[in-house]
This record gives C-alpha cells, structure tokens and sequence, in this order.
C-alpha cells in the first residue's frame, strides 16, 4: 500500500544559531522515512516523521562510518524512545537526544524542529 502524500503549504524548519531555516514542504515526509536537507554551513541534516506526526531533526552523519546516511536509516522505537539505525554499521540514534543506543559515548547533533505556514 503506498500513502498518498497529504496537500499542505506547511514548511519544515529547523532552528539554527541565527534562527528558523526552511528545509522542505511537510508533505515531503512520509511517517517512519527520512529525507536529508543541506543546511547553509554545508553540514546536512536527517528529518523524520514517525506515524503519530511527530517531527524529528538530527545530524545526517555518521559518526561510526562518516557517511552522510542517516536519513536513509530505519526507525523504530526502544524501550518507548523513537530511533534510527544507520544504514552502515546499524549503531541506532535516538532521535531526541542524538545519544547513540549501543554506544553511549556517542552522539549525534538535534536540532529543534517545527512547521511554518509558507
């Protein structure tokens, strides 16, 4: 079954140290995938969207294989925390704190997340 994605004019934004900078329409997210957006300093960032709407923004590195994939990563949930597998080496990331699950030295940058009417 393929979702058909949803009309909107909402934005996704995403707060960087001199404010709000838009990545992408809303309707761009489908719930449990990830999208990767190029932030303005060359860095990029992974945007998720999990089934109940709730949006997500971490650093789209890896920082175990130093590949830009995260956004291609699966989601799912531990111990009731949302998280992604990277692709590479399967390390998941909690996606509200960026603290790696199987490595707790490790961690990923959040970034604060909303949507904006455009």
């Amino acid at each position: 079954m393929t979702l058909a994605p949803e009309t909107t004019d909402l934005k996704i934004q995403l707060r960087l140290n001199d404010g709000w900078f838009t990545v992408c329409d809303l309707s761009v997210l489908l719930p449990g995938r990830g999208v990767a957006a190029l932030l303005p300093d060359g860095r990029q960032a992974a945007i998720f969207r999990d089934r109940a709407g709730t949006l997500y923004a971490i650093d789209n590195r890896d920082p175990f294989g130093g590949a830009a994939v995260l956004s291609r990563g699966l989601t799912g949930t531990h111990q009731g925390r949302p998280f992604v597998a990277s692709p590479l080496l399967k390390q998941r990331f909690d996606l509200e704190s960026g603290r790696c699950l199987d490595d707790e030295t490790v961690a990923v940058t959040v970034y604060e997340v909303r949507t904006a009417a455009s």
